[in-house]
């Protein structure tokens, strides 16, 4: 049975993707909401959802839909800035609908917790949209980790470096009270693909945090992870400055992982993934969330060993 769907968030970058999902899977987008209004994406996807730019008049208007059993609303969706992710979530929950919420979900274990709580007390779920889980070449390198002995640990290098303009510092991306910094909101993603593959977190130290750029040291039951991330174009490579404004490399064991392609239906595969009652809820979330949340507080520790290439440049 199709189901009816609200999208909070609607003029963002990643907001389109959800559309597409939602009308790829054979349900309806209802109703949105952001407070700019140009989205005008929803005239393909989506031309007959209700728009509004007042989160009381959306609120409003999703709680009179419930009154009838053919325009109540199953699911809401949540593509607003990160800061925000907690409170559309409960919202969500409240108006007796489950939700799906974009990457960080939250900002600490104790929102978590908190979000938890509205759950419970309102029988319905959060799903959170995990998509580098369902990678084919994520998942071929789970499988290698899993097939190797137990007792090996892989060295694995992350470098992602996506180059960011000055409009990045004058929005809500470049304020770390709303985006929680480079590290969660280039990084959450790639957090927990290192758990999904390698498991359990077992240290994690920050080499470096500044406004545009991180870098740390991880350690999971099966890898030592060095990590940076930037959104500084003086960061890329020399072989592709001037070229591409995004570098992003992973290597396990001097080995580079090839996964530039494929990511196009990824949001369509984890909404068909939650649909089907197998999708990623606030307790597979948790250890991303654990990770960011230290690598925000954690003291810094530019000494420590196992620094990634990028950062010793960086601190030279």
């Amino acid at each position: 049975m199709s189901k009816n769907f609200a999208l909070i968030g609607a003029a963002g970058y990643i907001a389109p993707r959800h559309m597409r999902a939602i009308k790829d899977t054979g349900n309806t987008l209802a109703v949105a909401y952001d407070i700019n209004d140009s989205v005008g994406i929803i005239d393909s996807l989506s031309p007959d959802a209700s728009f509004f730019t007042e989160f009381e008049s959306f609120y409003e208007h999703a709680h009179r839909l419930r009154r009838s059993q053919a325009t109540a609303l199953h699911f809401v969706s949540i593509c607003s800035p990160n800061h925000l992710h907690h409170a559309h979530s409960a919202a969500g929950l409240r108006l007796g609908c489950n939700v799906i919420c974009e990457k960080p979900l939250v900002p600490s274990p104790d929102a978590l917790d908190e979000l938890a709580r509205v759950e419970g007390e309102a029988g319905r779920r959060v799903f959170t949209i995990l998509q580098l889980r369902h990678h084919e070449a994520i998942l071929r390198l789970r499988d290698k980790v899993a097939a190797a002995p137990a007792d090996t640990k892989f060295d694995v290098d992350l470098s992602y470096i996506t180059s960011r303009g000055k409009w990045y510092s004058a929005s809500w991306k470049g304020d770390p009270r709303k985006s929680f910094g480079v590290a969660t909101n280039i990084g959450v993603h790639f957090f927990d693909m290192l758990h999904f593959i390698f498991g359990r977190l077992q240290a994690n130290v920050v080499h470096h945090s500044a406004e545009h750029k991180a870098a740390g040291f991880l350690e999971y039951e099966r890898a030592r992870v060095r990590w940076f991330l930037s959104i500084d174009a003086d960061d890329l490579p020399a072989e592709v400055k001037g070229k591409k404004t995004t570098y992003r490399s992973i290597t396990v064991d001097g080995e580079e992982l090839e996964f530039s392609e494929g990511f196009t239906d990824l949001h369509t595969t984890s909404y068909s993934e939650i649909l089907a009652g197998r999708g990623y809820g606030l307790q597979e979330a948790r250890q991303a969330v654990e990770a960011v949340h230290v690598i925000r507080t954690a003291r810094i520790n530019p000494s420590h060993s196992e620094q990634h290439p990028f950062t010793r440049r960086l601190l030279a």
